[in-house]
């Protein structure tokens, strides 16, 4: 009898689906390569269904996708993207930020990459020049470094008293040093004193909030992919807490988070996903020029403010993309 070969195809809640040989010849295959895990992914997937479905293809028609999840342990990434690459895939998507592209850059020079949601790719050394990737990868990039100062502009307006600052980061990933230094650098233009929390586990999660308790006025959070599959959680931790605290991306503040300033993900993994299609279409990823994603909403959830015994100033409010009741 012959041997059939299946790739597991699995998106959040979706059902598996088997994919013979044949079937692999007659349709490309997208590795689907994330840090994050797929239960609290499934918006961006379809997101990104989405962007492939405006460039003409139709996962189970003319696409098959490979899904591997790194469920926030950023050590799998580098085993998981060489599996995709062996599968063999024509494409390689990193999702979920800089450990998963520097994991897929390590795993092949040949097959296309297409990232997403990293911060500041150049400065952090996965690709040359925006304009002109070169290579195989290119994608769309975010950039922490200059959001964060806003994110403490905005805090600071919130708290108009706030003197010291909390700015919870993961240094498993690779841009964390460099939105460090960007954040230290906007928060001495505004006299405050910034202290830098180091997590990069549930427990160290739990730890940075004990100890930030007693010394900071709020709290700042890096728009990092471990820290967002933990959403949850950290919001949970800000209100046993007290502490005001300001997210990235608009589902903190939808899960209860206080205030978020940030890139609408959905949107960001619909263009990737439009992206992916020209490259399966026979575009090259060193033509290709990293999109620089535009669209920031600043969103505030009034009743946790509330909660914290925040009056959110109506300047603040009239400027706010979303206000949260």
């Amino acid at each position: 009898m012959r041997r059939r070969e299946f790739i597991k195809v699995i998106a959040g809640s979706a059902a598996a689906w088997p994919l013979t040989a044949r079937a692999q010849q007659a349709m490309p295959v997208i590795g689907f390569l994330s840090s994050r895990s797929p239960g609290e992914s499934a918006g961006v997937v379809a997101a990104f269904r989405q962007g492939l479905r405006e460039a003409g293809f139709v996962e189970g028609r003319n696409l098959a996708i490979a899904f591997r999840w790194a469920e926030g342990r950023y050590d799998r990434l580098p085993g998981l993207a060489a599996e995709l690459v062996n599968l063999p895939v024509a494409l390689l998507f990193s999702a979920g930020g800089p450990p998963t592209a520097f994991a897929a850059k390590a795993a092949t020079s040949t097959v296309p990459i297409v990232f997403s949601a990293v911060s500041d790719p150049v400065e952090i050394g996965l690709v040359p020049r925006l304009n002109q990737p070169g290579g195989n990868i290119t994608g769309m990039a975010i950039f922490n470094s200059s959001l964060g100062e806003k994110r403490i502009e905005l805090i600071k307006e919130l708290l108009p008293t706030a003197g010291v600052i909390g700015y919870l980061l993961n240094p498993g990933n690779q841009g964390s040093a460099f939105e460090a230094n960007g954040a230290h650098a906007a928060a001495r233009k505004l006299a405050i004193d910034l202290r830098v929390m180091n997590a990069k586990s549930e427990n160290e999660i739990d730890a940075a909030f004990a100890a930030a308790k007693p010394n900071v006025n709020a709290i700042i959070v890096s728009g990092e992919p471990f820290f967002d599959s933990q959403r949850e959680r950290i919001v949970a931790l800000a209100a046993r807490y007290g502490v005001a605290a300001s997210y990235a991306f608009r589902e903190y503040v939808l899960a209860g988070g206080l205030m978020s300033y940030g890139t609408d993900v959905a949107d960001m993994y619909r263009q990737v996903g439009v992206y992916t299609g020209r490259i399966l279409k026979g575009a090259q990823p060193a033509d290709l020029p990293v999109l620089q994603s535009t669209k920031l909403d600043l969103v505030i959830n009034v009743q946790t403010a509330r909660m914290l015994g925040l009056i959110v100033p109506d300047t603040l409010l009239a400027r706010a993309d979303e206000v949260i009741e």
